[in-house]
């Protein structure tokens, strides 16, 4: 049996001084990965990048916060449910990080139907209950949208800050706009904005087209006045290796080690 607690607990009174490192004892930086709508590919960004910055030298972990549709098991090949050793939850490693999703603990098959104060305290739990050990940084795979798990990570986790993923095209910029808005709110810093899908090159013919635009996200973060972190192109290599559960490999390794370098710098790794 696998038991997770619900109860909410209370929020620290206004004013109180942020401690320099995060609240969660051994983790030195929480790094939220968020994005306002889903389908810009956020899930794979945040495995990436943890996969990039582990590569960079960092002891990474990787946890799936999107309670509703966990996919981080399958970005990692990660099969069975989790380990609970001395009543805390045991992360998988794999390619030289360690993951925890709400996917290894539950059905696959079928939906997790909890109301929003339930998944909020869950995420809180999988970060506070689990036998992390000491990492230099937690990635936070956040699910799309501005609602209470969001709010409950910047409350209560209180994360070093936020990588903000958006596709090129105006429909995907205004929910990422919405995003860095909210973090702004709850005092989280934006660490930067990385544009995904930016450009189809075609393996046959070597024609390079832009279906969703091209770079719409890099003058949205200018107008915003938060970094630029990156461009990311559209490519089959990247959802291949997304569905085998591997890092990706090659050219698009090397610039999600570019995204890695700059969130080091930014946050202070």
């Amino acid at each position: 049996a696998r038991i997770i607690l619900t109860a909410d607990r209370a929020t620290a009174p206004a004013g109180a001084t942020r401690p320099a490192q995060t609240t969660v004892p051994g983790i030195r930086k929480l790094v939220a990965v968020a994005s306002g709508k889903g389908g810009v590919g956020k899930s794979t960004v945040a495995a990436n990048l943890a996969f990039a910055l582990a590569r960079a030298g960092q002891t990474v972990g990787l946890l799936d916060a999107d309670i509703y549709g966990p996919s981080v098991p399958t970005l990692l090949g990660i099969q069975g449910r989790a380990r609970v050793e001395n009543d805390r939850l045991q992360p998988e490693s794999r390619h030289g990080i360690k993951a925890l999703s709400m996917g290894m603990m539950t059905d696959p098959s079928k939906a997790i139907v909890w109301r929003g104060p339930m998944a909020s305290s869950a995420l809180v739990q999988m970060v506070e209950q689990c036998d992390w050990g000491a990492l230099d940084v937690l990635v936070i795979d956040l699910p799309p949208g501005t609602g209470d798990i969001q709010l409950t990570m910047a409350q209560k986790l209180k994360p070093d800050g936020a990588v903000i993923v958006s596709t090129p095209q105006d429909l995907a910029l205004i929910d990422a706009r919405r995003a860095v808005a909210m973090f702004a709110e709850v005092n989280v810093r934006v660490l930067g904005v990385v544009e995904n899908m930016a450009g189809y090159h075609c393996p046959n013919c070597g024609h390079v087209s832009d279906p969703f635009g091209h770079g719409g996200a890099e003058a949205e973060a200018a107008t915003m006045g938060v970094p630029f972190l990156g461009r990311l192109p559209l490519q089959m290599d990247v959802r291949s290796a997304a569905d085998a559960g591997q890092p990706i490999s090659g050219p698009v390794a090397a610039l999600f080690d570019e995204i890695a370098r700059g969130v080091i710098v930014t946050v202070g790794l």
